[in-house]
């Protein structure tokens, strides 16, 4: 038997696995040790799994990780997301379906304090939801608008799937993060247009605007003032160059600690939560990237990537067609899998085959983590939708799935303003100076 044929036989392993429900880093380890043991001997199997834990978890370039959550932790905290929506309501509000456009508006802006699909879904569906019902929208599009608005949390900077991306593929966090910025409006600008086409076609899913003057918008800015002077500090200082990504994840935890101070926040209790939270969150992260490098050893010895990368080179086929097949491949296992668990999966495979057809990794990068958002809200797992679900436990999950419908066509809109015109992602990090 090939090489090839036995690292297929462990990705299907790998992915039934997933199916079954068995931890996603647990997964990866159990067939990346399984895998060296076949091609290497059980000892040198032994030795990945004794070093690569260690040497993994301890590596410079992950302390962005646990400090950009602790960031969106205390700004959650702060009580900033109750601010951004209040402002996002008072300027979208009049609209037709105002309160859900003003949703997706709030979720685009907590996610440049956030970097979570997950946290920026829960908090948002915490705070808009309650007010979408009191103003008698439907719940399908209320709870639409907050699953799909959450998918902006691993686009718009700072992002955890950037991050994660960024470091398996060896591409700069900075470039990735400048990147992100025009498509993560440009996807929420679609979110919006797709519900106000949504209330147009069917008027009885958002009641009548509500009117607020010009006085009442004013004011409400102050609410966004925190998220702009946090993103200002953090991004603008990457962007400039004044400090890393390591060193903007300190300056953004910091700021987010003043921020709770300055709110009156910042109790003993809120303290540890916010650490407690972290922590829950980086060990899950940490744990999936020692799975997948252990995983990704046992790909290295098969050599899988580099035979596929020669094969598909090689049928001479228009580069366009080899990469719709694999966005074809990513909407498919999005429906089945975690994000980070198909950046960690995926990444190792296809990256030497685009880089072979000339695709630049930071647009491919971009239009990865947008076709992964599809799945986050497309069923049977569509995290987001049972993560919103979690929040209104009575409504069904398949109202839900029906509501956030027209949102995906918003983000199939995006994806392809993405890959028609590459510059949309690549022109900021050319004028920072990144890409």
């Amino acid at each position: 038997m090939s090489n090839t044929m036995i690292a297929v036989i462990g990705i299907i392993i790998l992915l039934i696995l997933l199916v079954a429900g068995m931890n996603i880093g647990a997964a990866m380890m159990a067939v990346g040790f399984f895998g060296v043991w076949y091609f290497r001997g059980f000892t040198p199997a032994m030795t990945v799994f004794a070093t690569v834990p260690f040497t993994q978890a301890t590596m410079y370039s992950f302390a962005v990780i646990p400090l950009f959550v602790l960031m969106g932790q205390f700004a959650f905290m702060s009580g900033i997301s109750s601010d951004l929506f209040d402002f996002a309501n008072k300027w979208l509000g009049s609209l037709k379906g105002g309160l859900a456009m003003a949703t997706v508006a709030a979720c685009a802006a907590f996610s440049a304090i956030c970097g979570s699909t997950a946290a920026t879904a829960a908090t948002m569906g915490v705070v808009a939801l309650p007010e979408m019902r009191k103003y008698g929208y439907d719940d399908g599009l209320a709870c639409g608008s907050i699953a799909a608005g959450g998918t902006l949390g691993i686009l718009i900077p700072p992002s955890t799937g950037f991050i994660i991306y960024g470091i398996v593929a060896g591409q700069s966090i900075g470039a990735l993060f400048a990147a992100g910025v025009m498509p993560g409006i440009l996807l929420a600008i679609c979110y919006i247009f797709s519900i106000a086409i949504t209330v147009r076609v069917r008027p009885g899913l958002a009641p009548k605007s509500e009117k607020f003057t010009w006085k009442e918008k004013i004011i409400a800015i102050k609410g966004g003032l925190g998220m702009i002077i946090l993103f200002a500090i953090v991004i603008g200082g990457m962007f400039t160059g004044f400090f890393s990504a390591n060193e903007a994840s300190c300056v953004g935890a910091f700021v987010g600690l003043l921020f709770m101070a300055f709110k009156r926040q910042l109790t003993w209790k809120n303290f540890i939560t916010c650490l407690r939270d972290t922590l829950k969150t980086t060990g899950m992260v940490l744990f999936i990237l020692i799975g997948a490098y252990v995983f990704g050893q046992f790909l290295a010895f098969s050599r899988m990537p580099m035979t596929m990368a020669d094969w598909i080179t090689g049928l001479g086929v228009n580069r366009y067609v080899v990469l719709v097949s694999v966005i074809i491949m990513y909407v498919i296992l999005g429906c089945f899998m975690d994000s980070l668990a198909m950046v960690m999966l995926t990444v190792p495979i296809f990256q030497p085959i685009m880089e072979d057809l000339g695709f630049d990794m930071v647009w491919y990068g971009v239009v990865m983590i947008m076709v992964m958002e599809c799945g986050l809200i497309t069923p049977p797992v569509g995290m987001n939708v049972y993560i919103v679900s979690g929040v209104a436990k009575d409504v069904p999950l398949m109202n839900i799935f029906k509501g956030v419908a027209p949102m995906v066509g918003g983000m199939i809109v995006a994806i392809i303003f993405i890959i028609l015109f590459p510059d949309i992602a690549l022109w900021l990090p050319s004028i920072v100076k990144l890409a």
